[in-house]
């Protein structure tokens, strides 16, 4: 797993999505018309997004309030930089996009949306994803995952074989798993079982430990607040607050980005556009990139 080199420190993480959370979980005004997060469970088939499933999550999942017990030994605290490396996310709701504008405007790396299930594309991975490496942003690829579906084996095989995979160039980032959106039907036990075949096919195909995208609410109530995967994927804690660190699902010590809103702007891109913030220096998220963390 990703690891950092600050100062370890033991801490107590709460894993709730209590109503303090709660209450920072909303859209600003034209965010929904330009991205309205599609009604039911689950997502239906291409309109799933990182992000989608967010608030939705806050509302069905009841809080989780056990603590997480954490040891000393290990432990880092999720304390993002003052400065980190800034990222967005995006899908083919975004439009075309303006990569030069986006490097320009100090977005230092960006995922991409790429499949979702074993049937769909985004239609504009290709062009966003070769856009994005030529104008030096670090860029990574994404799976919406659609347990209802198809095996974890069977999606991270379709993902790694259409945009997915790995390459050390600097600017390729390990390909991320976006859960949320609902427990699928699933209980906690298949749903750790999923997760895992995803990640042991994926890490087969591309020699990478993939990203887990996830909030507290889904984790902790899809998984059980699952430790499984704490040692072998980095996090990624969608946490819309304006707090100084994101809520960390319970299983996880920290995060390794944060996905802090939904409604950001940035040059060259039109409209609303996620916003994310990596969890150590530039050297870290080179690092990352290439494997050598």
């Amino acid at each position: 797993m990703f690891s950092r080199t600050r100062t370890t420190q033991a801490l107590t993480v709460i894993g709730v999505l209590g109503a303090s959370v709660a209450l920072t979980v909303t859209m600003t005004a034209g965010t929904a018309s330009a991205r309205s997060a599609p009604s039911g469970d689950p997502v239906p088939l291409g309109q799933g997004y990182a992000g989608v499933g967010y608030i939705q999550d806050g509302k069905d999942f009841k809080p989780d309030t056990r603590p997480l017990q954490l040891t000393p030994q290990g432990v880092v605290s999720p304390d993002f930089a003052s400065s980190p490396p800034p990222g967005i996310d995006v899908s083919h709701y975004q439009g075309t996009i303006n990569w030069a504008s986006v490097k320009a405007a100090g977005i230092q790396f960006a995922w991409i949306k790429d499949t979702e299930g074993t049937s769909y594309k985004d239609p504009d991975f290709n062009a966003n994803y070769l856009h994005a490496y030529n104008n030096k942003v670090i860029r990574g690829a994404y799976h919406f995952a659609r347990p209802d579906l198809s095996s974890g084996a069977t999606q991270a095989t379709y993902f790694a074989n259409n945009g997915g995979a790995w390459s050390a160039d600097n600017l390729t980032l390990p390909g991320m798993l976006d859960l949320e959106g609902g427990c699928y039907s699933k209980s906690v036990s298949a749903m750790q079982s999923w997760i895992l075949d995803f990640y042991n096919t994926y890490k087969t195909k591309t020699g990478r430990d993939v990203v887990i995208y996830t909030s507290a609410s889904w984790w902790n109530s899809c998984t059980g607040g699952w430790s499984g995967m704490s040692s072998r994927s980095p996090l990624w804690a969608a946490s819309w607050t304006s707090a100084a660190d994101p809520v960390i699902p319970n299983g996880f010590p920290y995060a390794t980005i944060w996905q802090y809103t939904d409604s950001g702007s940035v040059s060259g891109v039109s409209g609303a556009v996620d916003r994310d913030r990596f969890n150590g220096d530039h050297s870290r998220l080179v690092a990352l990139a290439n494997n050598t963390a």
